[in-house]
């Protein structure tokens, strides 16, 4: 399985790696053209991501979501699993692991509504694939043992989808996908 999910690995970032500076900034630009059409509750508290190396960038649509009123926060990993620290303009950010900025330990943890997630991969099942550690696959698994219901959105380029992401019991699977094309939900949902 490792070796399988690998490969797939491989095959979606060689294609991100290979999307010129110009579209990725313009694909990351584009996620703010969907933010209503995500339709977060009013005051959700929202988990984003610091990009690292390739990746889209969230924080213009952070931004635009913390406009609209919700609380923004950033994972940090805390021995094996991620906390969740506020992100606001008074917030200090420091470089952290895996090459990423992270809010200090000064910063209070929130317990997020919604997490706007990096990956390597996706599928049209909704299926991702993170980069092999299984942060957001465990803290999924604690809210929910902690009776907490998360949304789960990944954010990524149109040319991170491939055919069929391996999939393991851990595995969390995403509610909906947001490209520079659009958002898409795998599951009913009311109003989607």
């Amino acid at each position: 399985m490792a070796a399988r999910k690998a490969a797939v690995r491989k095959l979606a970032l060689d294609r991100r790696s290979a999307l010129a500076v110009a579209d990725r900034i313009e694909a990351s630009l584009a996620l703010c053209d969907k933010v209503d059409a995500l339709q977060l509750q009013p005051g959700a508290i929202v988990a984003g991501f610091w990009p690292i190396r390739d990746e889209i960038d969230p924080r213009p649509l952070m931004h635009a979501l913390g406009q609209r009123g919700h609380a923004l926060c950033l994972p940090v990993v805390v021995g094996p699993r991620l906390v969740f620290r506020r992100l606001d303009r008074e917030t200090t950010l420091v470089k952290a692991g895996f090459g990423t900025i992270v809010p200090d330990e000064a910063s209070p943890e929130l317990r997020p509504d919604v997490l706007l997630m990096p990956l390597s991969a996706y599928d049209a099942n909704g299926w991702r694939l993170g980069y092999g550690r299984g942060f957001y696959d465990t803290a999924i698994a604690d809210f929910e043992a902690a009776g907490h219901a998360v949304r789960r959105i990944g954010l990524a380029f149109s040319a991170q989808e491939v055919d069929h992401v391996p999939t393991e019991p851990h595995d969390q699977k995403l509610e909906a996908i947001l490209t520079e094309r659009g958002l898409t939900w795998f599951n009913e949902r009311e109003g989607a």
